[in-house]
């Protein structure tokens, strides 16, 4: 009775779904009024006058009619964007998403117990994918903990699609298949795929009722790995899933025409738990430089990926690890999640393994092989080089800054991820000479089903402050000042982001509610400065806090000429992984990463500044 007690008592991972408050649609007056705002810095004043007339217009005519419309679908809906962000924001779009959409990072245990070294990636790949195994059990079992802030539950349903989950192309529309089912709703795919050399193999992790042991695993990736490096290597299917979608989604249509059976192989993959590919790169990292690293796990071998699977667990020859996700499924705080668990178990296990040694007599993996032809061999070969083409043209600057961390930032009174935002608010505005558009990621989780709000960190105060920082007229008092009410500013949108009340997707969703009622799309979405301030997926600066953990991660930027920012923060240290394309001859990640450094400093420097 008592251990029933306890079981009924112990929150379960997905316990209050359904208490969650429904996403709220906010005033129309109060998002028209933020968007004004965020237009200000890249208008001239006829410009901005220009804007503010079709605002008017907008909110006393057709905007006023789309939002009562808005509102009778957020009426019948817990969540009224859930379905339209998904199609808008992931699967309508046709760009190859391994590259343009994915994120992807590195495992941080070369920082402790696993530093680089040849000969290991068989032996901790048992391990790391051991720890894997381990917390899909805990989410079957709901014991993953509930995310809070403070008492209040956050929405927990894109854990959901960690595991067992994949994009299937579609010729217009892409869809997302989640085989993924609890203890309590049944049986669930408990099979792992391996990508090895253009070869995939696949094996059970659950034999006899019990997780697969490391020794065990070691075993089938060993047997994997000798196959591989002994015989010629397989086709290469995976780098279909790096192609133009619609292509994708032609090439998979043939695949199947061509033999039944590859339609089995596909849904084996699809539904496997994760796919475990085996690298023979060896790059370069360091607890200072990702640079390497993070362009190999994000850009590395098509063929040894499965672009549309949710979890691709890479491992390299020199035992590094990382992961590349398709974002579709789920935010990147998923992922973050999983790899500070594993993370934990590794360093509290010194990186090995302290069970038994001993191994059951596992069937040996099966190879999924499949039926070709010269179309689908010359396929494969077009979207190889397509895909390199493309990825050769990607720089990434990744670095650690060590002189100071969290811990100073909060002592002087300074948000560390509002800190971060205005340095590189302030490197860009050195490195191009006026204010860059800016997405940072807010997190909606404390609504059902809720996802990210844009909030746009290129604030007229931030804007103000860059200006005062670069004339030597300005005394370091008014710097001060000036950098204080771009914190406040940041920091109070960051909280209306979070609590529903940003406007991004509020305007997204009027442009959607026009679209279906057939409607012309309105001016204030044709205006130039609706794109020029980086609506409808135009910021120049593609942003997002990764956490407070040793975890980081990398995408490519938004626009041709812009960049990918994605940092953590920890008591010590601030990381940054900058992303560009090198075909742009305005951007550099190299130099706005060593700008955004230096007005680290620069702003650590004004708070010490007292006789002002």
């Amino acid at each position: 009775m008592e251990n029933q007690l306890a079981k009924s008592t112990e929150e379960r991972t997905f316990q209050y779904q359904d208490s969650l408050p429904s996403l709220p649609v906010p005033s129309l007056e109060e998002s028209l009024k933020k968007y004004l705002e965020s237009v200000k810095p890249f208008a001239n004043e006829e410009e901005y006058r220009k804007t503010e007339e079709i605002v008017q217009k907008f909110q006393s005519g057709i905007g006023e009619k789309l939002h009562q419309k808005l509102l009778e679908r957020a009426k019948g809906k817990r969540n009224w964007l859930e379905e339209w962000w998904l199609n808008v924001a992931y699967l309508d779009v046709r760009i190859p998403s391994q590259l343009n959409v994915n994120f992807a990072g590195p495992a941080a245990h070369f920082e402790h117990y696993w530093p680089p070294k040849e000969g290991t990636q068989l032996e901790r790949g048992s391990i790391i994918l051991w720890h894997n195994l381990n917390y899909w059990q805990l989410l079957r079992k709901e014991k993953v903990p509930v995310h809070k802030v403070g008492n209040t539950p956050l929405d927990m349903n894109q854990f959901r699609m960690l595991f067992s989950t994949c994009k299937v192309p579609g010729i217009t529309r892409d869809s997302i298949m989640n085989y993924f089912r609890t203890e309590s709703e049944g049986r669930s795919p408990n099979h792992i795929v391996v990508l090895c050399r253009g070869r995939a193999f696949v094996f059970d992790v659950i034999h006899e009722g019990c997780l697969v042991t490391p020794p065990e695993l070691l075993r089938q990736l060993t047997y994997i790995h000798k196959k591989c490096h002994s015989e010629p290597d397989g086709p290469g299917i995976a780098a279909l899933t790096s192609e133009e979608r619609t292509r994708w989604a032609k090439a998979r249509e043939y695949l199947i025409g061509l033999d039944a059976e590859n339609l089995a192989l596909l849904e084996k993959i699809q539904s496997s738990l994760l796919v475990y590919s085996m690298e023979d790169d060896s790059p370069h990292v360091t607890p200072e430089d990702y640079s390497e690293i993070l362009a190999a796990i994000l850009i590395g071998d098509p063929t040894v990926r499965w672009g549309d699977k949710s979890y691709n667990l890479i491992s390299f020859s020199n035992g590094v690890f990382g992961c590349n996700c398709d974002h579709a499924p789920f935010d990147a705080m998923v992922m973050v999640n999983i790899s500070y668990y594993v993370d934990e178990k590794i360093f509290q296990n010194e990186g090995r393994w302290k069970g038994s040694e001993k191994v059951r007599d596992i069937p040996l993996p099966e190879e999924l092989i499949f039926t070709v032809d010269e179309k689908v061999l010359n396929d494969i070969s077009q979207a190889k080089a397509r895909y390199l083409k493309e990825a050769s043209d990607l720089q990434i600057a990744a670095y650690a800054f060590t002189s100071f961390g969290k811990k100073l930032t909060k002592n002087k009174m300074l948000h560390p991820d509002t800190f971060i935002q205005l340095a590189l608010q302030l490197a860009y505005y050195r490195l191009h000479g006026h204010p860059g558009c800016c997405y940072e990621t807010a997190m909606t989780r404390c609504f059902y089903h809720g996802r990210t709000e844009t909030m746009r960190s290129c604030t007229v105060e931030a804007v103000r402050w860059c200006q005062s920082m670069q004339d030597p007229s300005v005394s370091l008092h008014e710097r001060q000042q000036k950098m204080l009410q771009a914190f406040a500013k940041h920091n109070k949108m960051m909280k209306d982001c979070s609590a529903g009340k940003g406007f991004d997707r509020h305007l997204l969703g009027l442009l959607l509610i026009a679209k279906e009622e057939g409607l012309p799309v309105p001016e204030l979405f044709t205006d130039p400065l609706f794109s020029k301030s980086g609506g409808g997926g135009n910021f120049v600066l593609s942003t997002s806090l990764v956490g407070y953990l040793r975890v980081q991660g990398v995408v490519v930027p938004m626009v041709h000429n812009g960049y990918g920012f994605f940092y953590h923060i920890r008591d010590d240290r601030f990381v940054v992984a900058c992303s560009a394309w090198k075909s742009c001859p305005e951007t550099d990640a190299e130099k706005l990463v060593q700008l955004t450094f230096c007005a680290f400093y620069d702003m650590i420097q004004l708070m010490n500044t007292t006789h002002l």
